[in-house]
Parts: C-alpha cells; sequence; structure tokens
C-alpha cells in the first residue's frame, strides 16, 4: 500500500506550508528517512525525509504551492503500485493514522523577521487577522497588489493564490473609468465626486540580460524573502536614526574578570550578553519601543523578546529570538545566546526560534563598520545597531568639572526607530539608557 506524504506541523501555530521544491521526481528510488521535498514555513526550509523506502508515486502538491497541515503532499510505495487516492486526513480501514515522520533539522531561509509573532504576514482589521502564505506574498509583491483589497476565499477567509490570481483579473477587465472617480449621495442629494487614489507601482529599470554582456546569479528563496522584507519594511514606516557614541571600558573589565568562570560552565561571554542586557534595561524604562504600531493605539508587550541577527554567509542571516529576556540573568542570556547561534550556523534553529521578537539587535560592527542605519524588522518598532569598537582619544571631566584627556575603547549605538510611533526625544531617551547600562556596568 502506499505511504502518504503528510505535511508536518513545524511548530504552535503553522497551518499551511509552501513546498519549495521537490528533490526526488515522480518514478525515481528513494530510501527510507531519505529526504525528499523541502517545505517552506515563513521563517525557514526544512528537508522532509521519506518515512519509507521505495519509489515516489504521487506528487499531490508542486513546487511553489502551498499545503495545509496534515494534507498530503504526495505518496511513496512500490513502483507501479496505483498511488493512494484518498484525502490525508482520512484514516485507513485499520483506523490508525495515516504515516507521518518528524522532519529534518530545518534550514533557515531568511532574515529579521524575527519579529513576526505568526509564521506569515497577516493583514485584517481589529480581531480578524489572515494569514498570508511565502507563495502569496510573493505573487503581491510582483504585482504590486494592495491584499487589504483581495477577498479571501480559504479557510477562516484566508487569501490564496487562486484570490490573487482572480483579483488580477478583474483588474484587467474592470473599465478604465473605475479607476478614474466614482459618484455617491451626499446628505443633501447632490452627487459629489469621490476620487479613487491609484495604484502607483515603482518604476523598474530596463535591464538588457544577455551572455555577452555578463552572468545572471538567480535569487535564491532566502535573497527574494530578504529583498521583499526590507522592501516592505521602508514602505510600512518612517525610519528614523539617531546615534551615540559608549564607552565600553567597564564592560570589557567586567568581562575580563569573568569570562573564565564562565568557560568552565561550557558558555562563551560574548559582548551580544551585555548588549542585550542594557536594552532590557532601555526598554524598561522606554516600554513604548516594546511594541507594535496598530490603527487603534500602540500594543505593548508584556515580555521582551530580544531578537539578535545572526549572519549565515551567501545565505543571508536570520534573527533568533531570545525570549522573556527580562527575566534573564547576563549567564542566562549569554547561554541562550551561545546555544541559539550554534543551531543558526547549523540549520538547526526550529520554527518557534524566529518567532515573537519584539525588538530587535544587529552587529554590523563584525565587519569592521562603525555605524550603519539597520532596517527595522517588522511589526516591531525598533532596531539597535552595534558598530566596531575602537580605541579612541576622548575628553573626560571629573565631578569638579577638570578635564582630561584619555584613551578609551568606544563603540557608536545606532537606533533605529518607527517615527509613527516614536519621536526622537524617546528614542533618546531610550538609546541614554543603553549607553548608561553600558558604561555603568558593575
Amino acid at each position: 500500500m502506499a505511504t502518504q506524504l503528510i505535511a508536518p506541523r513545524l511548530g504552535e501555530g503553522v497551518e499551511e506550508l509552501t513546498i519549495v521544491s521537490w528533490l526526488k521526481q515522480v518514478g525515481e528510488p528513494v530510501a527510507e528517512m531519505e529526504p525528499i521535498v523541502e517545505v517552506e514555513t515563513d521563517k525557514v526550509v526544512t528537508e522532509f525525509p521519506s518515512p519509507v523506502a521505495g519509489t515516489l508515486l504521487k506528487i499531490d502538491v508542486p513546487a511553489g504551492e502551498t499545503v495545509k497541515v496534515g494534507d498530503s503532499m504526495g505518496s511513496v510505495g512500490i513502483a507501479g503500485e496505483e498511488p493512494e487516492a484518498k484525502p490525508a486526513h482520512e484514516k485507513p480501514a485499520n483506523g490508525e493514522p495515516a504515516a507521518q515522520v518528524e522532519p529534518t533539522p530545518p534550514i533557515p531561509a531568511q532574515p529579521p523577521e524575527s519579529g513576526d509573532k505568526n509564521s506569515g504576514q497577516e493583514i485584517g482589521e481589529g480581531s480578524k487577522r489572515n494569514f498570508i502564505s511565502p507563495l502569496v506574498r510573493k505573487m503581491a509583491a510582483e504585482n504590486q497588489v494592495d491584499l487589504s483589497r483581495v477577498p479571501g476565499t480559504g479557510e477562516g477567509g484566508r487569501i490564496t493564490k487562486a484570490d490573487v490570481t482572480a483579483y488580477l483579473e478583474q483588474a484587467k477587465q474592470a473599465p478604465a473609468a473605475a479607476a478614474t472617480s466614482t459618484l455617491k449621495p451626499s446628505k443633501g442629494n447632490i452627487p459629489s465626486p469621490t476620487v479613487a487614489t491609484p495604484s502607483v507601482a515603482p518604476a523598474k529599470p530596463t535591464l538588457q540580460i544577455s551572455p555577452d554582456l555578463g552572468k545572471l546569479i538567480p535569487h535564491t528563496s532566502s535573497r527574494r524573502q530578504i529583498a521583499e522584507r526590507m522592501v516592505q519594511s521602508k514602505l510600512t514606516s518612517p525610519h528614523v536614526l539617531t546615534v551615540m557614541e559608549a564607552d565600553m571600558s567597564a564592560i570589557l573589565a567586567h568581562r575580563k574578570q569573568h569570562k573564565q568562570a564562565y568557560a568552565e560552565k561550557g558558555i562563551n561571554l560574548t559582548l551580544t550578553a551585555y548588549f542585550i542586557a542594557a536594552i532590557v534595561e532601555g526598554l524598561k524604562s522606554m516600554p513604548k519601543l516594546n511594541a507594535s504600531w496598530t490603527d487603534e493605539g500602540l500594543f505593548i508587550y508584556n515580555s521582551i523578546n530580544v531578537g539578535m541577527a545572526v549572519a549565515l554567509g551567501e545565505n543571508g542571516l536570520i534573527v533568533p529570538v531570545i525570549h522573556n529576556a527580562q527575566d534573564l540573568s547576563l549567564e542566562g542570556l549569554a547561554r541562550q545566546i551561545n546555544d541559539l547561534s550554534d543551531r543558526a550556523r547549523k540549520k538547526r534553529l526550529l520554527p518557534d526560534d524566529v518567532r515573537g521578537g519584539t525588538f530587535s539587535l544587529t552587529n554590523y560592527g563584525t565587519g569592521g563598520s562603525l555605524f550603519a542605519s539597520p532596517v527595522i524588522n517588522q511589526p516591531q518598532l525598533g532596531i539597535l545597531g552595534t558598530g566596531a569598537m575602537q580605541k579612541r582619544v576622548v575628553v573626560l571631566t571629573d565631578a569638579d568639572g577638570n578635564d582630561a584627556i584619555a584613551i578609551r575603547p568606544m563603540i557608536y549605538l545606532s537606533l533605529v526607530f518607527d517615527h509613527r510611533a516614536i519621536d526622537g526625544e524617546a528614542g533618546d531617551a531610550f538609546l541614554s539608557k543603553v549607553k548608561q547600562t553600558l558604561e555603568n556596568w558593575r
């Protein structure tokens, strides 16, 4: 009997997956537990293994399409055997559920986003929120479609690929007059014009692609998601940058004193732990930054969940999240940083590891950059960037007002915040608290 390949649940709240690619074609043999298909949530790509040895008999969901958790992606069995035709959610005659196996550890697919609380983008009004799969987001981005205008016919009002396709067809067939103005009666029964706002798509430069002129390197799924999220973030919120300088002398002294003791516990005490601890103090003093913007008001989170960008070389970067950072000591932060960074680079992160961030940290200083203007991880309101540490000549003033010149390890702290929710005074107050925490570490 053929064995169905059941779409796995990769994390809490995940209801749909996107088929990235089939690693086997129909008719090809596959060994037991050999990866057979790559599936993707909004955060990670996962290789799914075949639960049995045999031949791939059927592909129910082609690459690029979405599948609901628990439904069949395809089937494996004996070559020449008739594929199983019944839906995946039905049980065989013996009453036992269809075979299902756990996926192999996931492969990070993209960055920041870590600030999302769900496995996909959400749109909607009030409490009605619609899951937007990566495929639908891609279609919308390529065709400049405002998804808030697309009626969803999927489960719970979700927008499907078919919904976007139908919307595009309807837009093509709509009379030109409908795109200019419509009339509606006013209170005095006098028609008053209501002019529709035109959708302006960004101009795309024309590019002649020819082997004689150069070489085309196709975009990876990771790079496409990075590009989409960066553009979407800039279109969503007005980014404002503020920069301050911090003396790292106290931090370096503390780290030097305790690094060996931490190492004996198997913990690498990195500067990232101090930065996150300082962010926690800053968010405690300015909770409006530990929030998300809504049309009704600011939604301030109870927990401080800090996402930290981890570079993955050519695979871009990913932002695992330290949840409830406000409850962790420096040792606890360092331990989690070690664990998440290690699993990110070994491609062992789980979908829940990159969800629920309320604020982000990025350390571009590892590449030698002094300061930069990072992009906000939506729907968060801020991101802190740390530059390269340098010894610089500074002027120190004592309690009596006397000045002295000294050499200190200095670092630039760059805060980018959403100006819809936060003004410059609040942003500077947060950054000042981060600076003070670092400079007065005990």
